[in-house]
């Protein structure tokens, strides 16, 4: 049983940056990607970014394209998101999420199968 584990959140000034590391434990992850999702109280989970295990395909949301990067590093079965140019609306809880089979439907939160904790990001304005 794969267990990710989110960390890297804080607190940071709007302009700033940070980034958040996703951790799969319990074994090498051999899954077809991971994505990061953000949830503020009240509000559905946001996808923000996936990326391909085999391949480090990428894909995002259009609203983060320019100023988040999805990454991983397979030695440390490691995922990260880069954030840039934090705005106080990017003030949320992360989620990393992953997915043992091959799918398309990259923002669909059911698609996946096992989720972090979260870490919380703040963003001062």
């Amino acid at each position: 049983q794969v267990q990710l584990v989110e960390s890297g959140g804080g607190l940071v000034q709007a302009g700033g940056s940070l980034r958040l590391s996703c951790v799969a434990s319990g074994r090498a992850y051999t899954g077809y990607a991971v994505a990061w999702f953000r949830q503020t109280p009240g509000r559905e989970r946001q996808f923000v970014a996936a990326i391909a295990w085999y391949d480090a395909s990428t894909y995002y949301e259009n609203s983060f394209l320019g100023r988040f990067a999805i990454s991983r590093d397979k030695a440390k079965n490691t995922v990260y998101l880069q954030m840039n140019i934090l705005k106080p609306e990017d003030t949320a809880v992360y989620y990393c999420a992953g997915k043992e089979d091959y799918y398309s439907n990259y923002e669909t939160i059911s698609e996946y199968d096992y989720w972090g904790q979260g870490t919380q990001v703040t963003v001062s304005s």
